[in-house]
């Protein structure tokens, strides 16, 4: 199992983390400065003419966002709304704001944002100035009523309605802010509402549990062809990688649907090769939705990515729905 660096320190105490403390205590000065620079009006939000849901985190990595992304932006279409969606496009290449569609190359786009097109059924645009990329959208999708910032909750130039933190069983790990642990912000920081990936939502106010349910297998090589965990079941050899956030919350869904596989851990947003999947003679590969985007110029026959959903509890939608009734257009949201 390959483990990131800043794994090894970000989720516990040790004398790494002790030792960039001081380090820390500069980047919390550098957000707080920046945060009261957009209160204060110094530095500008741009307001958009539609509804802004930001769905991020606090912690750096990723905790699940891209299944909420979808869950929302599925049961706003079956509201009634026309959601678009923007990220970042972290993983690409693309200088500029730009369209993202099912066909576009994923060393371009970023591997998120190309799943979230070929998934969403919704216009899906990208661009480091994730405000310039909203105004894109827009100008070409008018008819969305709504947008979703996929990973948008320090992007303070962009004026929201809603926010969104999401967590797993990780929680805040040591509780340190970069680069002594994994928090972009303090916690002290507000949000409209904490979404918990597969564990339970704690001590956080408003929050809710989100989990990812799927027992279906796709072929990398071939979408059409899937098949049910079952058909696993009695391989003896199977492999298992993930390149996201937290690869252990991946392993641990293949556990608990009765697959015994062996684990490779690779950095979130791995860019993988033939190689780093080259297992020998083994009977499959399973792997993620986000890891197969990456993969499939060159995968092989028995390559499968786990297919899931998110699910919530209505109570949650009908939350977001009562927020965005009561939003205010003219108001220019600010960091609390």
């Amino acid at each position: 199992m390959r483990a990131n660096f800043p794994e090894k320190h970000w989720y516990r105490l040790s004398a790494m983390s002790l030792a960039l403390w001081p380090a820390s205590q500069l980047f919390r000065l550098l957000v707080a400065l920046r945060r009261v620079a957009y209160r204060s009006g110094l530095l500008t939000a741009v307001k958009l003419p539609v509804a802004v849901i930001v769905v991020g985190n606090l912690v750096a990595g990723g905790t699940g966002k891209t299944p909420l992304v979808l869950w929302l932006a599925a049961m706003l279409k079956k509201s009634g709304r026309k959601p678009g969606i923007v990220s970042r496009g972290y993983g690409g290449g693309a200088a500029a704001s730009m369209a993202v569609a099912a066909t576009s190359p994923v060393e371009l786009v970023g591997d998120e944002p190309l799943l979230l097109a070929r998934a969403s059924d919704c216009p899906v645009w990208i661009g480091r100035n994730r405000a310039d990329a909203a105004l894109g959208l827009l100008g070409a999708h008018p008819e969305c009523d709504v947008l979703i910032l996929d990973d948008g909750l320090q992007h303070y130039r962009l004026a929201r309605d809603i926010e969104i933190a999401v967590e797993d069983a990780r929680g805040a790990g040591n509780g340190f802010l970069l680069p002594a642990g994994p928090l972009r912000e303090p916690l002290s920081r507000r949000v409209d509402a904490w979404v918990v990936n597969s564990a339970s939502p704690g001590s956080h106010g408003s929050a809710y549990r989100m989990d990812l349910r799927g027992d279906r297998f796709r072929r990398v090589a071939a979408p059409r062809d899937c098949r049910p965990a079952a058909s696993f079941a009695d391989k003896k050899t199977l492999h298992a990688v993930a390149g996201i956030g937290n690869p252990k919350r991946f392993f641990d869904q293949l556990a608990g649907l009765g697959l015994v596989a062996a684990s490779h851990a690779f950095p979130d947003h791995h860019a993988y090769t033939a190689g780093d999947l080259d297992f020998g003679d083994c009977d499959a590969v399973l792997m993620t939705e986000k890891d197969a985007v990456k993969c499939e110029a060159f995968a092989r026959e028995n390559w499968y990515a786990l297919q899931v959903e998110a699910e919530l509890a209505p109570a949650f939608f009908e939350f977001i729905l009562a927020k965005l009734r009561a939003s205010n257009s003219n108001t220019v949201r600010r960091p609390i």
